[in-house]
């Protein structure tokens, strides 16, 4: 099934796979929300923390280490780039998807990692928080959980 993988002996959906599951409260705004999170995956991989947050006002970051309450876009992408510097990514997959309302969504991601320098793959969950305004998803919150 396209979206779907196994890693570490682990199953992994996709935001696709979850939308192509027909897994129960997914309407048509969060078939929507998928297209968001690919492209917020690919950022993440990237490192381009800057077209995360690019239609976003104001983000909440809890990294380890850093609370910010709100942030303006260009913080927040400064600051989560300082985060991601030391390292490599492997994987970023989307393990769930939430509606919490019509508009307000979050999307539980598992994150494996090298620290720059070793071999060690490290894993993290990072929660994404969207919000829906004027028809579009935008970023709100990142939450990583080591």
């Amino acid at each position: 099934m396209k979206g779907y993988s196994v890693r570490h002996g682990r199953a992994v959906l996709t935001g696709a796979a979850l939308v192509s599951l027909g897994i129960p409260g997914l309407a048509r705004a969060q078939a929507d929300l998928t297209v968001v999170l690919r492209d917020a995956r690919t950022a993440w991989l990237t490192h381009e923390v800057q077209d995360l947050v690019r239609q976003s006002d104001t983000v909440r970051l809890h990294l380890p280490g850093v609370t910010a309450a709100s942030l303006r876009p260009v913080q927040a992408a400064r600051l989560l780039a300082d985060y991601l510097k030391p390292t490599r990514e492997v994987t970023f997959e989307v393990r769930g998807l939430r509606t919490l309302a019509d508009d307000h969504a979050y999307a539980e991601v598992q994150r494996v990692f090298l620290v720059l320098g070793t071999e060690e793959e490290r894993e993290e969950t990072v929660f994404l928080g969207y919000r829906r305004l004027d028809g579009y998803w935008s970023l709100r919150e990142v939450r990583v959980m080591p």
